[in-house]
């Protein structure tokens, strides 16, 4: 994987919530708290997402096949994807369903000094985690606002792992909440209201996540920086006069595929053409390296052609026009 993968931000999540699970768990069976359970079981479930984040940068590296001529970069998308649904299915669903049966059957907790210690142990290693992200993530995110950032990042595996440690955060503090109205009150009940807000919180990250994975997975196009630079890389004011159209996909977060259609002088040579690709192409991966896979077809302009406007049946996902009465 890549430094734009976020490896540091991953096994450093990795690391914090084993150790948080474990100590959850221990707080569990010692005081009985709803509250420690539901975060133990996100502690872990997180673990396991941030391991299926491991696994699917290991398998995007493989070298392209005959069978899958564009290799494999998208394989990220698609493990960011599972995450997505391991963290609504077990942590999100799980606490919520955990949360409702203590509301119903609550009661006392035991040996309080337990999930408060392991609370405050939690706060400051998920704090260390995301300290991490952050860091990795400011490397990457320029002048984007973070919200633009998760939204607009072609690599998954940096906001998968700052929305879950932001969200792990805000769980532990709701869980501190729980426990200690419940101690103050006398009332079980608040550990699983505590609770009960876990679930919901996760299941609302997840389904967040599972948008904008969803969006990685049909194929986005490259950013508006990118595509800006690829334009200017084409035209040489020489031979290639203009783009009259283009399409950029990422086939993964570091490998972008160019499809476009140029303009050339109407009485050039065919290996003039030739020569010109040639250092079109040279100058488009010099502007923008992760453009990898480049097909340009030259064309003769016409402005009669272009004052009709684009054809919508010609275009990638456009209406076809045989579908009709289908």
């Amino acid at each position: 994987m890549s430094a734009s993968g976020g490896t540091k931000a991953i096994v450093a999540a990795l690391g914090a919530n084993l150790a948080i699970a474990a100590s959850k768990f221990v707080a569990f069976a010692f005081s009985g708290s709803s509250s420690m359970l539901a975060e133990g079981v996100h502690s872990l479930a997180d673990s396991g997402n941030q391991f299926l984040l491991l696994v699917g940068g290991k398998k995007a590296q493989r070298e392209a096949t005959p069978q899958h001529p564009f290799g494999y970069g998208r394989e990220r998308y698609i493990y960011a994807f599972l995450v997505s649904i391991v963290l609504f299915s077990i942590g999100g669903m799980f606490a919520i369903y955990e949360g409702y049966e203590k509301i119903r059957h609550p009661h006392e907790l035991e040996h309080w000094y337990w999930p408060v210690g392991v609370l405050v142990f939690a706060i400051i290693a998920e704090g260390f985690s995301f300290r991490t992200a952050i860091k990795e993530s400011n490397a990457l995110r320029g002048k984007l606002s973070w919200k633009e950032f998760i939204r607009r990042a072609k690599a998954p595996e940096l906001p998968v792992v700052l929305l879950e440690d932001f969200g792990a955060l805000i769980g532990l503090v709701l869980a501190l909440g729980g426990v200690g109205l419940s101690l103050l009150t006398g009332e079980g009940v608040w550990d699983g209201i505590g609770t009960l807000c876990i679930g919901i919180l996760l299941v609302l990250i997840a389904l967040v996540l599972a948008v904008e994975t969803k969006s990685l997975l049909l194929g986005e196009a490259a950013g508006v920086e990118e595509v800006k630079k690829i334009e200017a890389a084409l035209v040489d004011g020489d031979t290639v006069t203009r783009v009259i159209h283009m399409r950029t996909l990422h086939l993964g977060p570091e490998e972008l595929l160019v499809a476009a259609k140029i303009a050339v002088q109407h009485d050039d040579s065919a290996a003039e053409i030739a020569t010109a690709i040639d250092a079109a192409e040279a100058r488009i991966r010099a502007a923008v390296p992760i453009a990898r896979v480049i097909y340009l077809e030259p064309d003769i302009y016409s402005e009669a052609e272009a004052a009709k406007g684009p054809d919508p049946s010609a275009t990638p996902g456009g209406p076809n026009p045989h579908a009709a009465g289908h």
